[in-house]
């Protein structure tokens, strides 16, 4: 059997969290040096309980805990900073960049550079800044860390340059192949696009419309046929006219 691991005070968010038992809560967290991480937190429901509400999703904190396997047992809980003002799309946003990382993360897989990059997105979306290019260049890059990268500055059959002038079928699992134009039937995408998302430059509306169709179709190959629940939320919440941003 394993000893016990004691971890601590390691910069951490927490992703989810849910009832467990009369007082407790599972959650769900992202750590800088261990990844998604399970945790038991004892007795945090409770009224007294002092960790009660520090353990909110999109507050740095630093956590320290216990345990053998999947599942440790919380210990300790500090506040690593300030937590971005997130409201209406921003929350609901911040919400779907969560459940991208509980659903597609392993257990006990460090990802620093992924966890650098959650961390700075949250303090785009709480700032003044558009919000479509953050999810998308989140999107594409927690693909590469996944290892399932999208392929988008050469063709897939025979490595030549894509062109942006012409017009690529994507196939997913591969990457793009010569169009015979922007009619042509497949997953057609124009090559400006394809480029200006592998140099993360999403300045305009076409551009951003073709990488979150791309992006979208790559992602629902991971995610499997269970629906995002935070794109059924802020489906459920838009107003008419609202701006785009869920990330679907």
């Amino acid at each position: 059997m394993s000893a016990a691991a004691h971890v601590q005070l390691v910069p951490a968010y927490v992703l989810h969290q849910r009832p467990y038992r009369e007082s407790s809560a599972l959650l769900e967290v992202f750590a800088e040096s261990h990844g998604r991480v399970g945790l038991v937190a004892r007795g945090v429901r409770s009224p007294k309980s002092r960790q009660r509400g520090d353990l909110q999703p999109f507050r740095p904190l630093r956590l320290s805990w216990s345990g053998r396997g999947e599942l440790g047992t919380l210990t300790g809980v500090e506040a690593d900073g300030a937590a971005p003002l997130l409201q209406g799309t921003r929350l609901y946003s911040a919400f779907y960049l969560n459940e991208l990382l509980v659903r597609l993360l392993a257990r006990q897989d460090p990802h620093p550079q992924l966890y650098a990059l959650y961390r700075a997105s949250l303090e785009q979306l709480g700032a003044a800044v558009d919000i479509e290019p953050v999810l998308r260049i989140f999107e594409k890059r927690l693909l590469e860390e996944l290892g399932y990268g999208l392929l988008l500055d050469c063709e897939a059959q025979h490595g030549e340059a894509v062109r942006p002038e012409l017009y690529y079928d994507y196939h997913l699992e591969s990457g793009p192949v010569p169009a015979a134009g922007a009619d042509a039937r497949g997953f057609v995408f124009h090559g400006a696009s394809l480029l200006a998302l592998a140099r993360e430059e999403l300045t305009t509306p076409a551009v951003l419309q073709d990488a979150k169709r791309l992006i979208r179709s790559a992602l629902n190959l991971y995610l499997g046929n269970k629906p995002l629940k935070s794109r059924e939320l802020f489906t459920a919440n838009k107003k008419p006219g609202g701006a785009a941003g869920d990330g679907s």
